[in-house]
């Protein structure tokens, strides 16, 4: 039986909890303080609660286990987003893990 990550991690459940239903550009963080993930939202509190919300397999289970904490950035449109990610986008490597 799946078990969410959010449920051992009262802090990133909070986050994700009082995550806006607008659109926006996220950032997961690992216990470091680096970037790991950025991605963009129509819907920020939909979409990052996709990723606790089921079992997940190989990349994104290796990317949910290292969230360490959560960065976003409310904007006016889903194009907005878009922009917003791109210019916050990480190292080719690290990009290379999101595909």
């Amino acid at each position: 039986m799946f078990e969410s990550p959010l449920k051992k991690n009262p802090y990133l459940q909070s986050i994700v909890e009082n995550l806006p239903d607008t659109p926006g550009c996220y950032q997961y963080l690992n216990k470091e303080g680096t970037v790991i993930y950025v991605g963009k939202a129509k819907n920020l509190k939909r979409r990052v609660s996709q990723y606790f919300q089921k079992e997940q397999t190989g990349k994104t289970r290796v990317l949910v286990g290292q969230i360490a904490d959560i960065r976003y950035v409310v904007v006016k449109s889903e194009e907005d987003a878009l922009l917003l990610e791109n210019k916050a986008s990480v190292s080719p490597a690290q990009q290379a893990l999101r595909r």
